[in-house]
């Protein structure tokens, strides 16, 4: 069955809500409401006949009976009574709300949401159908949706180097819409070597995931995101806490934890001072298991992971380029991962990929170790997939097939056997090489920001890229620019 005609009737009706100041993100709250409403209702009949604790004045048949002004106001109730539960049903309806002011649209997506039976759909369709829509608000910038949403492609390419294994459990303490955990679970159900029995398949589905997301909006759309791919139960217990991962130890160890944590701006709050005026400090953790306090919150969430994994547990995480150069806290979380963890991979990734402008991120892979008093890290695999590569978000896509040559680098089931393509002499155009610990350390702050391949664009004018392409390129560098000089002038504004 194909997804593309029902993403698309969705969604058009957006459309014509936008009219009446309903955004993208608004539209989808209320779709996860109600296809969750009715989900509820088809398990309540035959041949499921499962009771999920939804009271009978709030069930979808007495909602899609309501008409007009009823509707409206008996909507607005419902949200409110089910946001008080404390099971998956009552997270997905916390803090919920009617955006859609006029009952006769309301009433007309209920309707359209009716047309579909999505507990008899496979998990694998609603799944892609709710990706679907995931990925058309990402694409809405103006509203900020794509800073949760990591391209899956890129996504898919991380799983199949980690490639984790049945019974084992994979964290995410930023998992905005859980991109992650859904390429984990479709990698453990349809690899040919994952033949999962009976025992294997219920841990996979309620015990195996577990997450962080603050964003009380994006949790919700995780947290449904994931139900519809058939990871947890409607009634059952919520993976996704809403809690701050930072601010203490989990308290649990995993054996992976693939992230993307948020990009942007360092973490800060905002205070009034003495004289009643608005000022913001920037927002440490003072954490014993840290090996620096900073502001910082992308080198805050590599420490933090590292915490999370168990001795023998396995990390990848996207991270900026600050990350790999940054002097002072950075310098130090840098030293001491090359030490106490294996820092064996680093793919640096091209501009144009993510939602959010001006993004310049790489993934680095790390193992964990019990103690040592020699360092874990032997040496680093660098793949270079950012010079004199462009992609667009839309006439240019990263494409998995555009990553699966790091896949075979990365070399997965024996990442031990590893083979470089450059060579000064007889290659010097191979994106994949490594550096040992000794040369690493060597270097200016520990700096791991590394390159080798000579750019075209500045020395060759027939590999410029589409004027579009350039246009969209300078646009990237100068809004990173931008980004990293405010950055500079609030420390600047601080001191003074």
């Amino acid at each position: 069955m194909s997804t593309a005609p029902i993403v698309s009737k969705v969604w058009s009706f957006c459309n014509t809500l936008r009219d009446d100041g309903v955004g993208y993100g608004d539209y989808l709250e209320q779709l996860t409401y109600l296809i969750f409403l009715k989900m509820a209702d088809e398990y309540s009949n035959p041949p499921y006949k499962r009771d999920i604790g939804i009271p009978a004045k709030y069930t979808w048949p007495i909602l899609k009976a309501k008409r007009g002004a009823e509707l409206e106001g008996h909507y607005i109730e419902l949200l409110r009574e089910l946001g008080q539960r404390k099971d998956v049903l009552g997270q997905i309806f916390t803090k919920s709300q009617n955006k859609i002011q006029d009952p006769a649209k309301l009433y007309r997506l209920i309707d359209m949401i009716d047309e579909v039976q999505w507990v008899t759909m496979g998990a694998d369709v609603k799944g892609d159908i709710y990706e679907g829509l995931l990925e058309k608000n990402a694409e809405d910038t103006k509203s900020g949706a794509g800073q949760y949403f990591t391209p899956r492609t890129l996504i898919k390419a991380i799983v199949e180097c980690v490639r984790p294994e049945p019974g084992k459990t994979i964290a995410d303490p930023a998992c905005g819409t859980g991109g992650f955990f859904l390429a984990c679970y479709d990698f453990l159900t349809n690899t040919a070597n994952c033949d999962l029995d009976k025992a294997q398949k219920a841990a996979l589905k309620n015990k195996t995931f577990h997450g962080n997301e603050i964003v009380a909006g994006t949790r919700r759309l995780c947290l449904m995101n994931m139900y519809l791919h058939n990871i947890g139960e409607i009634d059952g217990e919520v993976m996704i806490s809403p809690n701050d991962a930072l601010v203490a130890a989990s308290g649990q160890s995993f054996d992976y934890v693939l992230a993307n944590p948020p990009f942007g701006k360092k973490s800060s709050m905002s205070f009034t001072n003495e004289e009643g005026e608005e000022e913001e400090d920037d927002l440490t953790y003072n954490r014993q298991d840290f090996w620096a306090t900073t502001s910082n919150k992308q080198l805050n969430f590599v420490q933090h992971i590292r915490t999370m994994l168990k001795t023998t547990g396995r990390a990848a995480v996207v991270v900026p380029d600050n990350v790999l150069f940054e002097g002072g806290a950075g310098e130090i979380v840098r030293q001491n991962l090359l030490k106490t963890t294996e820092l064996h991979t680093i793919l640096r990734l091209p501009t144009g990929i993510f939602y959010a402008n001006g993004v310049k991120a790489n993934v680095i892979f790390f193992d964990n170790h019990e103690a040592s008093k020699k360092p874990w890290t032997k040496e680093v695999w660098y793949y270079d997939y950012r010079t004199n590569i462009h992609h667009t978000l839309k006439k240019k896509p990263l494409r998995f097939e555009n990553l699966m040559e790091f896949v075979e680098c990365y070399n997965p089931k024996n990442r031990h056997k590893r083979k470089a393509t450059w060579d000064a002499d007889k290659n010097p155009e191979g994106r994949w090489r490594k550096f040992s610990y000794e040369e690493l350390v060597a270097r200016d702050k520990t700096s791991l920001d590394l390159f080798w391949l000579k750019d075209k664009s500045l020395t060759d004018l027939d590999n410029l890229p589409e004027p579009d392409d350039l246009a969209e390129e300078i646009i990237e560098n100068l809004e990173a620019g931008l980004s990293s000089f405010r950055a500079v002038l609030a420390s600047l504004n601080k001191v003074a």
